[in-house]
């Protein structure tokens, strides 16, 4: 079992790793990490096909574009819907 870090990003950590050219690498830094925001409309749908999933519900090919329709929706509709269909399935996030 390899530990997680190196003591140095070039330095292998031991001598299989240096006959094979593998070695382990730095952990990254999170000041140089890429900020990225997700839309929260990609949030929504992603959010609504969980709870379908978690509800037994299986989107079939054709429910796609409902619900795209429904995640452009407001978030306070979104919460609605939710709280509909936990209480219409019987279970708690």
């Amino acid at each position: 079992m390899h530990p997680t870090t190196a003591p140095t990003a070039a330095a292998p950590t031991h001598a299989r790793a240096r006959d094979t050219g593998d070695f382990l690498l730095q952990p990254p830094d999170p000041a140089r990490r890429v900020p990225c925001r997700v839309d929260p409309v990609d949030l929504r749908r992603l959010d609504l096909l969980a709870l379908l999933t978690a509800a037994g519900i299986a989107p079939s090919a054709g429910d796609r574009a409902a619900i795209e329709q429904l995640s452009l929706l407001p978030g306070s509709v979104h919460t609605a819907l939710h709280r509909w269909l936990e209480q219409a399935y019987g279970f708690c996030r």
